[in-house]
């Protein structure tokens, strides 16, 4: 869906029991722990939305975007490459301590001396849009948390195809076609990132949260904030 459309479906219902439908898309990527809180706030905003507003059925699309594209298939040094990036091991320390902070106001306990890879996350959303395909949003929803969570919380490479195969099996995956899909995608993965869509051109930094024409959240809110978000839209 481009940007520029409307994603509140205001139209009358169908029946007795239909809904009116509010469409949020989240543009994320795997290694954003901004993106691992945003999503567990949002969890929570849409189910105290629920209880707010029953007349009103959320769905939301989750949009791949990709920070590093061109990072190699084989991923990077995790702690060499935040040094580099912020300059000196105190920086990357202070960093890390406010992300622990907001995560753990989400329920996160992030444990980043675990990570040893900074993965290509290319697979990793492939294997996502793979398992919507075969169950669906709810099992799309039920993946994404568990890449995250073996990332953040585990350590686990996520851009190495055993581990995606592991993470797809405890997803309800069948394997046959998990390892199909997998091996296919590795044949036609593109080394230098070079290929990659960015068709989110407004969307400068993850998490954003897009719920209607002039409503749209960067960063990662509160519950809060997002179920007022969520009720501007629906109010106007």
């Amino acid at each position: 869906m481009n940007l520029s459309e409307q994603t509140w479906i205001a139209g009358a219902p169908h029946g007795p029991d239909a809904r009116r439908v509010l469409n949020i898309e989240v543009f994320f990527d795997f290694i954003c722990p901004w993106c691992l809180i945003g999503k567990r706030n949002l969890d929570t905003a849409v189910s105290r939305f629920a209880g707010l507003r029953p007349d009103v059925e959320v769905w939301v699309q989750w949009r791949p975007q990709q920070l590093l594209p061109f990072t190699p298939l084989g991923g990077m040094p995790y702690q060499a490459f935040y040094r580099d990036r912020l300059g000196s091991a105190e920086a990357v320390a202070a960093r890390r301590a406010q992300v622990q902070q907001a995560g753990r106001a989400a329920g996160i306990e992030f444990a980043f001396d675990r990570i040893d890879v900074l993965p290509n996350t290319a697979a990793a959303h492939g294997l996502v849009d793979f398992a919507a395909s075969r169950g669906g949003e709810g099992r799309r929803a039920a993946l994404i948390d568990r890449l995250f969570t073996a990332y953040f919380l585990g350590g686990g490479n996520i851009g190495d195809d055993a581990v995606l195969e592991r993470l797809g099996r405890e997803c309800g995956l069948e394997s046959g076609g998990l390892k199909d899909h997998l091996a296919h995608a590795r044949r036609q993965a593109d080394p230098t990132g070079s290929g990659v869509s960015m068709a989110a051109t407004q969307v400068n930094g993850v998490p954003h949260f897009v719920f209607g024409p002039g409503a749209s959240l960067s960063g990662a809110h509160s519950p809060q904030a997002l179920v007022d978000a969520m009720a501007f839209v629906v109010q106007n």
